[in-house]
């Protein structure tokens, strides 16, 4: 895998570029769908590639519990298994151990825990995920780390920084003992881990990022930290990562996050918000956020967002769209997840065309105030 800055922003650390796959180039800012389980719930490939989706991101966890790593690999591969012929990041499936199994005993070996499905016991370690993921055949691969809750202790936080250096010693040791079993090429993304501790968080860029090749990730945030002390942290990040590689900021996030973000130097950006919230009927728009189930709308034959150009809006009126979610019917969702991906993707070309024409930052507050978030 290869990454290019192309333009870099004067009055920020927004920057475009490249990164190049062998299922594909990405350009960046992006944004990563999520497809938990081998699928972006209620969407088809054939409709994330004609709303742009440039990557998806897939689960070692779930894809693991079900339908199992050695079906995906026998069909070969989570490409082939899902019809998806473009680039795909799986996540470690640390973070859903510690906050979905039953139960979970961390040691330095690496963490035993309880299917939420049946409750039957695993253990996963830092090899296990490398040979998961290895056999899922994603184009990027998650570091094995610890993610310890925001309300940790700090000295739960500090050997969890400890952890996640001894971790990905191991997934990298296990990767260089272990080709790929395809004919493409899959690229470790080292895991900084910290809390809110700027000092935590600098001794862990200084131990993990040695094991960067090409993508280094900021995780352990948007779990329950405040938004400003967030802001902090990826403000340290940007200081300290390498500015020749990709930054990876796992599980963020609001629109008005992603602009935040992106301003301090991110490139790369997964949050379940637009297709969760679509299912719930939240839709995002230019002017802010809209709940579709209002009783307003109920008679409004206009389009969710008259600027937005996705089949949904050009299609269908907010009260059609309304009287599907209050019948319960599955193109409910589908519409409302069609739309708010396409915002989504759209809000980061537009990202990288100001970021390109130098006005970024002007563009950014006024966008920011038109949505109510600045």
């Amino acid at each position: 895998m290869k990454f290019e800055v192309k333009v870099s922003d004067k009055n920020t650390s927004a920057r475009t570029g490249e990164i190049a796959t062998d299922h594909g180039t990405i350009s960046t800012p992006i944004f990563m769908p999520i497809g938990t389980q081998g699928a972006v719930k209620t969407v088809s490939p054939k409709e994330l590639k004609e709303i742009n989706t440039q990557i998806i991101l897939g689960n070692t966890y779930h894809l693991y519990l079900r339908p199992g790593t050695d079906l995906i690999n026998s069909a070969g591969g989570l490409h082939n298994f899902m019809s998806w012929d473009k680039p795909i990041l799986t996540d470690s499936g640390g973070f859903q151990i510690f906050s979905l199994a039953r139960l979970n005993k961390i040691a330095d070996d690496g963490v035993e825990f309880q299917s939420h499905l049946d409750g039957s016991k695993h253990f996963l370690t830092p090899e296990k995920s490398m040979e998961i993921q290895r056999q899922l055949g994603s184009d990027m691969i998650m570091a094995f780390d610890e993610c310890p809750p925001a309300d940790a202790d700090i000295n739960v936080v500090k050997q969890a920084v400890k952890r996640t250096e001894l971790w990905i010693k191991r997934c990298k040791q296990y990767l260089s003992d272990n080709p790929g079993i395809y004919d493409w090429r899959q690229t470790l993304f080292p895991i900084v881990q910290g809390g809110v501790s700027l000092k935590l968080r600098k001794q862990s860029v200084e131990t993990v990022a040695p094991f960067a090749d090409c993508g280094i990730a900021i995780g352990g945030l948007a779990v329950g930290e405040e938004k400003s002390a967030m802001f902090d942290i990826i403000e340290q990040m940007d200081e300290l990562l390498p500015k020749d590689q990709p930054r990876y900021l796992m599980g963020v996030g609001t629109p008005a996050d992603l602009i935040y973000a992106v301003r301090r130097g991110v490139d790369m950006f997964d949050c379940v918000l637009p297709t969760r919230n679509a299912r719930n009927g939240q839709l995002f728009t230019s002017f802010g956020k809209l709940n579709i189930r209002n009783e307003k709308y109920k008679t409004d034959f206009t389009p969710i967002d008259e600027n937005c150009g996705c089949t949904t809006c050009k299609s269908f009126t907010k009260a059609y769209i309304r009287h599907l979610f209050n019948i319960n019917e599955v193109l409910g969702l589908r519409l409302a997840t069609i739309h708010n991906l396409y915002y989504y993707h759209n809000l980061m070309e537009m990202i990288r065309l100001h970021i390109e024409t130098g006005d970024f930052g002007e563009w950014s507050r006024k966008y920011l105030n038109k949505i109510g978030a600045e």
